[in-house]
């Protein structure tokens, strides 16, 4: 029992490196790295932690998930991803994993860490019913969300030059996706050009610890 559930994943590397504070598994599907990177910076900010650990996995050990997928037409049938290209039919599964260390930003410069990234917002929301489907992403809701977060990062639309987006390659979820960031950066001015791309298209799509790597 202790093997293989989401509720010991986390909690046995806690056990092996006597990690304290908060310890948990998230599983929000495909965004299960970024809700549980939300979380930890939630923990950082409030004082509950001083460090934390951020990880996402997936292994492909059973035809089960292929199948469901399939029957969804989620998957491509030419085991290719092309999102936000009109010949899109689907994603493409893969597995991987990923780790990051977190720590509030004063505090890794006088421990003299190498600082790769700032995190100045984090956001995270649920579409409720005002959607055609629950696998299918609301427009309101994403744009809701984004305005919310960019809000509160102190930057404006002027100040993003790049988005990585979710991509599922189909002809229901890119107009969706592509629509939010459209309208959240309508009234952008900038000499850069605003560029959007997924990383489902070149590097295949490892579901949890997709947007860590």
């Amino acid at each position: 029992m202790t093997g293989n559930t989401m509720s010991i994943a986390a909690n046995r590397l806690s056990y092996i490196y006597d990690l304290h504070g908060p310890s948990m598994a998230v599983d929000t599907a495909c965004s299960s790295s970024l809700v549980a990177l939300h979380q930890a910076c939630s923990s950082l900010r409030s004082g509950e932690a001083s460090t934390a650990l951020v990880g996402g996995v997936n292994l492909l050990l059973h035809p089960y998930p292929f199948v469901g997928f399939t029957k969804a037409s989620m998957l491509s049938a030419d085991g290719r991803c092309k999102a936000f290209d009109e010949a899109g039919n689907g994603y493409v599964r893969s597995e991987g994993g990923a780790v990051l260390m977190l720590k509030p930003l004063e505090q890794a410069l006088a421990d003299g860490d190498q600082v790769q990234a700032v995190i100045l917002a984090t956001g995270v929301n649920a579409d409720g019913a005002r959607k055609t489907g629950i696998t299918i992403p609301s427009c309101q809701g994403q744009i809701e969300l984004m305005r919310s977060v960019l809000e509160r990062s102190g930057l404006t639309a002027a100040d993003v030059d790049f988005v990585e987006a979710h991509g599922t390659g189909t002809a229901v979820g890119d107009p969706v996706e592509t629509t939010p960031s459209a309208r959240c950066m309508a009234n952008r001015v900038s000499s850069v050009c605003l560029l959007v791309q997924s990383k489902r298209t070149w590097a295949i799509w490892n579901r949890p610890p997709a947007w860590l790597a």
